[in-house]
């Protein structure tokens, strides 16, 4: 892995724990999360387990809050070598009823925001000659769709079709861009987990019926951005108990 660690979203749930993998693995990690405090308790966590980690509050869907992100990693650490878009959000509802301000919500956070963050990742790595690795979040919504979120699984496709076309465009440069499409118990889910209807449903679908722990995903991040993955780009690591297969 080259250089420091971007993780946005970082303040809690799988973003806290890439953010816990890639420190302790001896990298420097900035957390940005659309919660500051949050952001800064897991990175103050970090530093006292003997980790480099700093904080910044940002909204991934606001340009210059991306662009300070960038900034400030070059600042403290260096040129950017991994950048994590991993910040998102859900307000599902079925297709009829969702409103036009919740469609954009879950895109401007999840298209806009991974779309910001790849370009700003991809800019400082090229102007530093970083042949760094840029890991966006997707989910098996955006691969077959899911009932009750047109919104997310709309925004996810649009990620794993960046995620390809960013791989194709910056190969020449040495970056590479892959995603992950994890099915995790984190903060994103806990709607889906806490309905036991709908979790029993959703359950039936993955065939090792259950959710992943967090921990349980971070190695597929942590992979794609070691050198052990220098011949991967443009792929999208399924994470998610053969829920995508099964389908």
């Amino acid at each position: 892995m080259t250089g420091p660690v971007v993780v946005t979203g970082a303040g809690q749930g799988l973003g806290a724990a890439l953010a816990q993998a890639f420190a302790s693995g001896g990298a420097p990690v900035l957390l940005a999360d659309i919660d500051g405090d949050r952001a800064e308790a897991v990175a103050a966590q970090l530093r006292a387990g003997g980790g480099q980690a700093a904080a910044l509050a940002a909204n991934v869907a606001v340009e210059p809050d991306v662009e300070a992100l960038a900034a400030l990693c070059l600042e403290l650490y260096g040129p950017v070598g991994v950048w994590v878009n991993n910040a998102g959000v859900s307000k599902p509802a079925m297709l009829i009823k969702m409103t036009l301000a919740d469609f954009l919500a879950v895109t401007d956070v999840h298209v806009t925001g991974t779309f910001l963050g790849l370009r700003a990742a991809a800019r400082q790595m090229i102007e530093h000659q970083v042949a760094g690795s840029v890991i966006n979040v997707t989910s098996s919504a955006g691969l077959q769709g899911t009932i009750g979120q047109v919104n997310y699984s709309a925004a996810k496709g649009a990620i794993t079709a960046m995620t390809k076309s960013g791989a194709k465009e910056l190969a020449r440069y040495g970056i590479r861009v892959n995603a992950v499409a994890p099915v995790a118990a984190t903060p994103m889910t806990s709607a889906l987990r806490s309905d036991e209807k709908l979790k029993a449903r959703y359950l039936a679908q993955i065939p090792l019926g259950r959710f992943a722990e967090p921990d349980e995903v971070v190695s597929a991040f942590t992979y794609l951005a070691s050198d052990a993955a220098s011949y991967v780009t443009g792929q999208v690591l399924c994470i998610d108990g053969g829920l995508y297969m099964a389908s």
